[in-house]
């Protein structure tokens, strides 16, 4: 039997073209498989053509993003300098507005490192000025000159005791 399937097959095939030429139905496979290769490749062309469009846009975003980049940067610049120059200000006003405070003592960068300064100073000064005034009341003295007392005439000259007798009663030396 496998012989005669094989007869049966040989004649439902068509006969080979001579010098081994391709069949009609070989050329038919043939354009067929053609036809889907040019389609695969005008999908993979559409599918470029769709990468490259988007990637494009994709460029333009970034450049447009680097431009933004830029710009807030040169803002950013100015907003520090500003901010210098502000905290600058502040601690020149700070330093007028406290004229008993040292001015070295009053320093920093930032509005918060001046006003710490500012605190830190005056509660030095508070301690310095407490402690003189209690230096001060230890150390009173009576208000107004001592009276008058005799003069001492010990150790006195003669000469120098007869002069000061003379001042005294309202004479010239």
């Amino acid at each position: 039997m496998p012989e005669e399937e094989k007869k049966e097959e040989q004649q439902n095939e068509a006969p080979p073209e001579p010098n081994g030429a391709p069949t009609a139905e070989d050329l038919a496979a043939i354009k067929d498989q053609l036809e889907e290769e040019k389609k695969a490749i005008a999908q993979a062309q559409a599918l470029i053509q769709e990468k490259d469009a988007t990637i494009a846009e994709l460029q333009n975003h970034l450049s447009e993003a680097k431009q933004a980049g830029e710009a807030v940067a040169a803002e950013l610049t100015q907003v520090k300098e500003a901010h210098t120059k502000a905290v600058a200000k502040y601690l020149d006003a700070v330093k007028l507005a406290n004229p008993t405070l040292p001015g070295d003592v009053i320093a920093g960068d930032t509005i918060e490192a001046i006003e710490a300064s500012v605190a830190k100073a005056l509660f030095i000064a508070g301690a310095v000025k407490a402690s003189l005034e209690a230096e001060a009341k230890q150390a009173k003295v009576p208000a107004g000159a001592p009276p008058r007392g005799e003069i001492s005439l010990e150790g006195l000259s003669p000469r120098d005791k007869i002069i000061a007798g003379i001042q005294q009663k309202g004479g010239t030396s």
